[in-house]
């Protein structure tokens, strides 16, 4: 069984190397509230900032919740990023999807294209997680480009 990967693109003002840089260290503050898989709301999310680094989110306990691992790391241009939660949004060391970000430059702005992929490792439940990561994605890439396109940002 294969399922098409979702991709989905936003525009966004700033050049390639000022938005890298703000999807990665800013995640934590432009990513929705309640919409992380901790049961307590978050209070930062973090990408490390290297291949081999951990993508995480971190409670008002300082309580981790690992979401996965950074698997390709060149700024400014692309961003490779392992999704280790599973079908039920719990981390799963042994399960892997892919979520890849391009960052290409579009006139004074950049063209950001985020493309989730390998969704068949679902299995059974990678139709209905493929239809809420389609909904999903554009509305947190919105989020994204709505922060960064704030002047305050």
């Amino acid at each position: 069984m294969t399922i098409a990967p979702v991709v989905t693109s936003v525009p966004v003002k700033a050049p390639p190397a000022r938005a890298f840089a703000i999807f990665t260290d800013d995640i934590g503050r432009w990513w929705p509230a309640g919409k992380t898989v901790a049961k307590r709301p978050h209070v930062d999310v973090v990408i490390e900032p290297r291949a081999g680094g951990r993508w995480y989110e971190i409670d008002a306990e300082g309580a981790i919740t690992p979401w996965g691992k950074v698997i390709a790391w060149e700024p400014p241009r692309r961003l490779l990023l392992g999704w280790q939660l599973n079908s039920q949004f719990t981390y799963d060391p042994d399960f892997l999807t892919e979520v890849e970000l391009t960052f290409a430059p579009r006139g004074a702005g950049t063209l950001v294209t985020l493309e989730h992929r390998n969704l068949e490792r679902f299995g059974d439940d990678a139709d209905k997680l493929a239809g809420q990561f389609g909904g999903g994605w554009p509305t947190f890439l919105g989020h994204f480009a709505s922060f960064l396109d704030n002047p305050g940002a």
